[in-house]
């Protein structure tokens, strides 16, 4: 978001103290906010605190002091404007182009793209009305994001909440950021580790964070696409809220879990590191140490890559991950074959500074096309986008 101009418009709402984290939220990562509230939005939050935030003077009124509010270059000036609380009243106005203070006088001047966020008790958001001048605003190209359900000002709980802070700053990122080449596709991912229970407090696992998976999911998202994570243990999460999670601890949970999603997804990214056995039975008790040898007895788990292999389409791309100690490429090339993948992202151990809970990954993707393609060691969410780019032109059938 860095260098990225977002003039964000507040209207009289109790969920204009929302904006004060989104600010401090775009603030922090590089963006410029340039900030215009209509008189009655002061009421809710203080002017001097987010322009504090901003570090840039806080607009009300389109004169003052024998100085003008250029709204025309405030319009002009913005990369996306969003207005946020959008209250009923100033909803109506936009929709039917009453120009009666700076805020409404900016927005009919812009030029870049607009954003809303509606913010209302449930009675106003499901009114006809309502619903008539938000389709009038879709109609003018308007972006509108989908509000909330929970608690209400008047102490109802049903639908009208603005969305929160951190869904505002996912949609302006995607907006300034995101290149839509998944559009309308939808992403199954695996990642992390799974955990076979011994006893109610032993498992079988491995290292994996989970990194990996989580910045392709996000990586996905910003490329458009419908995600679903299904993500084993791990105490990390996705930054985009609008990423479907699903936590799941063994494999047979995270392969029943995929399985659902089977027939409906285009593209199956399997990056998680599922355990290949499981106890063949579970102890219901903690097992207490004896002298002598512990002895487990295992069973194989589900093969998830494998049943996805077999049964996908010509229309789906299946992705999976090799994490190979010796003869890498070969091991690789043979489960890109065995598991009829449509590319195998193998993973390096080799560089101390990359691998299981690193921030940093080193890979090489080999396609099903012949392709052979080595990325040097970078940061996962990097990598992540070198590998949405990379299934993209095979998914098109676009020559690398």
């Amino acid at each position: 978001m860095q260098g990225k101009k977002i003039l964000i418009g507040i209207t009289g709402s109790i969920a204009a103290y929302k904006i004060i984290l989104l600010v401090r939220l775009l603030t922090k990562e590089g963006a410029e906010v340039k900030i215009v509230m209509t008189k009655s939005a002061t009421q809710f939050v203080s002017p001097l605190v987010l322009s504090t935030l901003s570090g840039n003077p806080v607009l009300t009124d389109l004169s003052s002091e024998n100085e003008w509010a250029n709204h025309v270059m405030l319009g002009r000036w913005a990369d996306y404007m969003m207005i946020a609380p959008l209250s009923c009243n100033t909803l109506s106005k936009m929709a039917y182009g009453v120009c009666d203070n700076l805020l409404l006088a900016v927005y009919l001047s812009a030029t870049c793209r607009v954003g809303v966020a509606p913010a209302m008790d449930e009675d106003m958001w499901l009114h006809p009305t309502t619903k008539q001048n938000i389709e009038q605003l879709k109609s003018q190209h308007v972006d509108v994001i989908p509000v909330g359900f929970g608690g209400l000002a008047s102490g109802l709980t049903g639908e009208g909440r603005m969305a929160e802070p951190e869904q505002l700053f996912s949609f302006l990122e995607k907006q300034l950021m995101g290149s839509p080449i998944h559009k309308n596709k939808k992403v199954v991912i695996t990642a992390g580790p799974t955990y076979e229970h011994i006893d109610p407090v032993r498992f079988i696992g491995n290292h994996s964070s989970g990194k990996m998976g989580i910045a392709l999911a996000e990586a996905f998202c910003m490329a458009g696409a419908e995600v679903h994570l299904v993500l084993g243990p791990s105490h990390l999460k996705p930054k985009y809220t609008d990423i479907q999670v699903y936590h799941v601890t063994t494999a047979i949970q995270m392969y029943e879990k995929v399985m659902e999603h089977a027939k409906s997804a285009h593209i199956f990214v399997m990056s998680a590191a599922v355990a290949d056995y499981k106890p063949k039975s579970v102890l219901q008790q903690k097992h207490k140490k004896k002298n002598g040898e512990l002895h487990i007895e295992l069973d194989l788990n589900p093969d998830i890559l494998f049943v996805i292999g077999q049964q996908k389409t010509n229309d789906q791309y299946l992705v999976g991950f090799a994490l190979e100690t010796e003869n890498a490429k070969e091991n690789a090339l043979e489960k890109l074959s065995s598991k009829n993948a449509d590319c195998i992202i193998l993973n390096s151990l080799e560089d101390p500074e990359v691998g299981f809970g690193k921030d940093t990954n080193k890979i090489c993707i080999l396609s099903k096309n012949g392709q052979t393609v080595d990325f040097p060691a970078k940061s996962k969410s990097l990598l992540a986008n070198d590998i949405v780019s990379f299934i993209s032109k095979e998914v098109n059938h676009e020559v690398a």
